[in-house]
């Protein structure tokens, strides 16, 4: 069975390179200050610091390229993460998938493209992914990051699960901030978690615990329209008894906690492949019921649409019933042609938006700050009818 490898990176491949006899003394003082900093930050305030960068870059590509294993793996924490997870046989792993998750660092970023670099001569698929301005600079910004990561993890883990992908979670490098939140992530998306202890070679295999998420206490609508990319809040009020770890509170005022996402991914593909659920601005007009009983949507289908119509929903709410303001990702565009349609309605006074990855799309008319849904199903069907 394939894998797909998610490691956390840190700096260990350019720290081990820091000889403290010969080096100076605050070298390693300078790295830990500029840790949480990009290229272009340090070049500001640091410059010397990048002439550091650079050296120990060369000492680290000079020892991957000519060190023995053994070595390899005592330079790097993620590469011995990897070389323990394949015995040491890193061609075991020719038909995997490899993910090196970095922050948004100056430094990170050149450790993840030399452990790039040196896999992808081993003959390995290797990537790497940033969250965008990702660093534990601040809470904000760590928080604002580990959002981004669990968008990107769910929108590619469940993908290679389906295909038959064993998903591991490599955490014997990183920062200990972000290996602490991927090892509750890697409990609900994992197969396995991988650790190595400080000075060891062989890897602690952790395998995925089964937890049950209890989903009486999440209400469908309105985590859907919070964990919506146009992020629209709801009232306190229409979330009684949701756990508080699951809700930041500002006010009268909810959004979802990173938890409350990981939760919310967790369970969005059984809780959105119900029946029709009613979201704010949204009417179903009768034609559209019917359209959706007609084609038997089966519970992919209802979980697609669903995801969809909270994105609608929440910009609806957001811009306060203006669709051109919508964003460009909905594809929400007006029909053209003066001809009638159902219900005597122009077709040049009709909308329309795309159910992504399906080709399936929705009609609709915009009236009193609310949509109204009229047809449903494939491309033509819809474009025939609108």
């Amino acid at each position: 069975m394939p894998r797909l490898v998610i490691s956390t990176v840190g700096t260990s491949l350019l720290t081990n390179e820091i000889r403290e006899r010969r080096d100076p003394k605050g070298w390693e003082d300078m790295l830990k200050k500029t840790a949480n900093l990009t290229h272009k930050q340090i070049s500001q305030s640091y410059p010397e610091v990048l002439d550091i960068i650079q050296e120990l870059k060369h000492r680290a590509e000079d020892k991957l390229n000519n060190a023995n294993t053994i070595e390899i793996r005592d330079a790097s924490a993620e590469l011995n993460g990897i070389y323990g997870l394949y015995k040491e046989q890193l061609s075991q792993g020719s038909q995997d998938i490899h993910w090196l998750i970095a922050s948004d660092t100056a430094q990170d970023q050149v450790t993840a493209k030399m452990l790039e670099e040196f896999l992808r001569k081993q003959g390995l698929n290797v990537n790497i992914y940033i969250p965008k301005g990702f660093s534990a600079s601040s809470t904000e910004v760590f928080t604002n990051g580990i959002d981004e990561l669990l968008n990107w993890i769910d929108n590619i883990v469940p993908g290679y699960k389906d295909s038959g992908y064993q998903i591991c979670f490599n955490l014997v490098g990183g920062f200990k901030a972000i290996q602490g939140f991927a090892n509750t992530i890697g409990m609900f998306y994992a197969h396995e978690i991988i650790y190595i202890f400080e000075g060891n070679r062989d890897i602690i295999t952790i395998p995925r615990l089964p937890i049950q998420v209890d989903k009486s206490a999440i209400k469908p609508v309105e985590f859907a329209l919070m964990a919506s990319e146009v992020g629209v809040s709801v009232k306190l009020s229409e979330l009684q008894n949701v756990p508080e770890t699951l809700i930041f509170v500002v006010g009268e005022e909810v959004t979802l906690s990173n938890w409350g996402k990981l939760t919310w991914n967790n369970c969005k593909r059984e809780l959105l492949a119900q029946d029709l659920l009613e979201f704010p601005c949204l009417v179903y007009e009768k034609s559209f019921v019917k359209d959706y009983q007609k084609n038997n949507v089966n519970a992919q289908k209802k979980f697609e649409l669903h995801e969809v119509l909270a994105e609608v929903s929440g910009s609806m709410l957001k811009f306060n019933g203006d669709t051109t303001r919508f964003d460009s990702r909905l594809h929400f565009t007006r029909y053209e042609g003066g001809q009638k349609c159902e219900g005597g309605v122009k077709k040049n006074q009709i909308d329309h938006f795309y159910i992504k990855n399906t080709g399936w799309r929705v009609s609709c008319i915009t009236k009193d700050r609310k949509l109204y849904l009229r047809h449903y199903g494939e491309h033509d069907y819809v474009n025939d009818n609108p």
